[in-house]
């Protein structure tokens, strides 16, 4: 099975987008996207320099647009997975076919200029701890105050939180670990984002999702998604949720993933694949960065492609587990109490801590079918709505 990802913030270099325009129709589509965005995405994509792309209000629109042009010349037909990181999550939800590629643009607009305003409520930023046991590693974030806001996996968790809390880290690492502090504005993806998981959410209320088309895996759990309403819940969720692209990585092993290729600016994710997916069965990797990369994407596709498989059914009536590990339902919630989408019924709690479990439909609880402290698998059902699915 191919996989096609799309990356986060920190991947982006000048000029990346240069010869991209060299490509007929993909300079007015930038031009229409800008203004969506709010953006000059031309101007960011070809003559801005480093430190302008790396605002964060004008980088997360650029780096959905760009993986939107370049998947627009690949046959993603036959393409069965897609995944992006932090904010490539948008891109992968259009080219999953549950947002149009404007709306995915024009969220990544608001999610950026919102995220840059909390970033400037109070000094924060992130830090990339590299090696260290990993429990000791979550053991000294804690101490410190700090959140692990991403975890990518292949010995990589980067810390995020007050920079006091940061600085503490840096004098006292964990043992075999050393600190990298990132060139961000901020904690992404921690409570510091609230007010911009906020204003995400008013926004993402009126647009229309459709159910996905092909696998698409979320940064939430690395589970794939299967609805379109669960999954504009989860990108909005996201702006202040762990990127658990470690767990993302796992699922393309389970998978079966054989071939992978990463849309521009590509490089940081197929590093990652490229050190956790290794030895046998290790999947053929393309970074397509422009267009001289596009005959090789495609030669690969070609070979790992082909029939698409069925994205999993959703289940509107049953609650299924996200993870492995305990389950803990709400304990107000008794059988016969009115659930509402999107509401928390429970938490599943296994080694890598407490996952929320989240009701994918409103109507009434109608049976617990797991109880307090219940090991559960995941895709195991824990609560039914309504009728007798």
């Amino acid at each position: 099975m191919l996989a096609v990802l799309s990356p986060g913030q920190g991947s982006q270099k000048p000029g990346f987008l240069t010869p991209w325009l060299d490509l007929a129709g993909v300079e007015a589509r930038l031009r229409w996207w800008s203004a969506l965005a709010g953006v000059d995405l031309v101007h960011l994509g070809t003559g801005a320099d480093a430190d302008e792309i790396k605002d964060t209000a004008r980088t997360q629109p650029l780096l959905v647009a760009a993986a939107l042009l370049a998947a627009e010349h690949l046959p993603m037909h036959d393409v069965g997975l897609v995944a992006g990181h932090s904010v490539g999550e948008l891109g992968a939800a259009a080219l999953a076919g549950v947002l149009p590629a404007e709306a995915a643009v024009t969220l990544a607009g608001v999610r950026g200029r919102e995220m840059a305003a909390a970033c400037a409520l109070e000094p924060t930023g992130m830090a990339a701890v590299l090696g260290g046991d990993p429990d000791e590693v979550l053991a000294a974030l804690q101490a410190h105050g700090l959140h692990p806001a991403n975890r990518n996996g292949a010995g990589q968790i980067v810390a995020a939180g007050a920079v006091g809390g940061l600085e503490k880290l840096a004098a006292e690492p964990p043992a075999r670990a050393r600190i990298i502090r990132l060139q961000v504005a901020g904690a992404f993806h921690t409570p510091y984002m609230a007010p911009a998981e906020a204003a995400l959410a008013g926004v993402a209320a009126g647009v229309t999702a459709a159910d996905p088309t092909r696998i698409l895996l979320s940064n939430l759990d690395g589970a794939p998604v299967g609805h379109g309403r669960e999954t504009v819940r989860r990108l909005v969720r996201q702006v202040t949720a762990p990127v658990r692209w470690d767990l993302c990585m796992r699922s393309l092993a389970g998978l079966g993933v054989t071939g992978v290729v990463e849309l521009p600016p590509a490089g940081t994710l197929a590093g990652l694949v490229k050190r956790e997916l290794k030895g046998e069965g290790a999947p053929e990797i393309v970074t397509l960065n422009t267009p001289d990369d596009l005959p090789a994407a495609r030669a690969l596709i070609a070979r790992h492609g082909g029939v698409v498989p069925r994205p999993p059914a959703p289940r509107f009536r049953v609650v299924v587990s996200p993870a492995a590990g305990a389950f803990r339902p709400v304990a107000e919630l008794a059988e016969g109490a009115e659930l509402r989408a999107g509401q928390i019924v429970g938490h599943v709690t296994g080694r890598q801590g407490p996952v929320e479990v989240t009701a994918h439909d409103s109507g009434p609880l109608t049976e617990w079918l797991a109880h307090h402290d219940d090991p559960v698998a995941p895709g195991q059902p824990l609560v039914r709505i309504g009728g007798s699915h």
